[in-house]
């Protein structure tokens, strides 16, 4: 809102004229980030999000169409392809570096948030098995094998790990899920322990239910798990945001996710009967 011409700016309750060319605050200005799995739902929001505060952006989906549409949206640059195989992350950590490049910038933030979610138990399918350490672990791990030598080398790098609530809990019906969430926590974990001390900075997404078309997939469970308290993809987007400002490595996009957790490492046989206790409920009503 403009000052009327007749009044002076520094005037007792009006607020500082803003000229028409300051510009917003854009934290990120010159940055360059790389979200996996972007186009849709959290990754297109993360992508999305980081464009605004002034990145560069490069997203990558298996899904081409997809991934050049959200590009287009944020003003980025849009790098299909396999985002968990070594060959795949290979291409894509080249193409990435020089199409920031080519926008005179550098490949600053990983945002490893591509991720499958299978259901099934200890019985689940050996493919589904595969497929979630591949994408849920294993894509994490090659990602960083890649970017922390030249990170290392110039002093900073930052690494955001899409990992669930699951990954510090647990997810019901969904062993696979549930297993190599934790598995991607505990390379996160140790990246941050092991690097912090030149220059890496790593953070943890655990979010909750969040309404993507991976929340629809996971039906009857998902529905009385994870619906209820749902939140949409830019909020959990401006939570991660809000935390790498803050320098967080845990981002709790739902806040209660904290007490799980307190309460899983200090009492977890008392945890883990009220877990169970939900499972037979789910049993009984036909979810699981």
């Amino acid at each position: 809102m403009s000052t009327p011409a007749d009044t002076p700016a520094d005037a007792p309750g009006t607020a500082p004229a803003r000229t028409a060319s300051a510009p917003a605050a854009r934290p990120f200005a010159g940055q360059g980030v790389v979200v996996t799995g972007a186009g849709r739902g959290i990754g297109a929001a993360v992508a999305r999000a980081f464009a605004a505060a002034g990145a560069r952006v490069v997203v990558n989906d298996l899904d081409g169409t997809a991934a050049r549409a959200v590009a287009a949206d944020c003003g980025g640059s849009a790098v299909p392809g396999d985002a968990a195989s070594a060959e795949g992350l290979a291409a894509l950590v080249h193409s990435a570096r020089g199409a920031l490049a080519r926008h005179g910038a550098e490949l600053d933030i990983w945002c490893a948030n591509a991720g499958v979610a299978p259901a099934g138990g200890a019985d689940a399918a050996p493919e589904a098995w595969a497929a979630a350490w591949e994408v849920n672990v294993l894509a994490h791990v090659r990602a960083a094998e890649l970017l922390l030598p030249h990170w290392l080398e110039r002093g900073n790098g930052r690494f955001v790990a899409t990992v669930s609530a699951a990954g510090l809990l647990t997810m019901l019906g969904s062993a696979p899920y549930a297993v190599t969430k934790h598995g991607a926590l505990a390379f996160a974990e140790w990246l941050a322990a092991t690097y912090r001390h030149r220059g890496l900075r790593v953070h943890a997404l655990c979010p909750q239910g969040v309404r993507t078309a991976m929340l629809a997939s996971t039906g009857a469970v998902g529905e009385a798990l994870l619906a209820p308290t749902a939140l949409e993809p830019a909020e959990v987007a401006t939570a991660l945001l809000d935390a790498v400002a803050a320098e967080r490595f845990l981002v709790l996009p739902h806040a209660e996710v904290a007490d799980y957790y307190t309460a899983r490492a200090g009492e977890p046989d008392r945890w883990l009967a009220g877990m169970n206790r939900l499972q037979r409920q789910l049993e009984q009503e036909g979810a699981l």
